[in-house]
């Protein structure tokens, strides 16, 4: 059975928030957490890569625009 905590809500108001509420928003939140911690690997993964090879580079640095990207709309920032 939930529990209701007394919480704000986004409107300002006083309202309520059940403890399953409280628990889904927290896994929520860990769930975008592990996501924006893999594109940073990634993107430190394609950083450390070096290469001469003309057609290998162009590759990395089209993975990296990518990944900063996805990276820019995980944390609401213009690339």
């Amino acid at each position: 059975m939930a529990t209701a905590l007394q919480h704000p809500n986004t409107g300002g108001d006083p309202g309520f928030v059940t403890e399953d509420q409280r628990r889904l928003a927290a896994q929520n939140r860990a769930v975008h957490e592990r996501h924006l911690q893999a594109l940073n690997l990634q993107r430190e993964n394609i950083l450390s890569q070096k290469t001469s090879h003309p057609i290998r580079r162009a590759a990395l640095e089209d993975a990296l625009a990518q990944i900063d990207a996805q990276i820019a709309k995980q944390t609401g920032t213009i690339s």
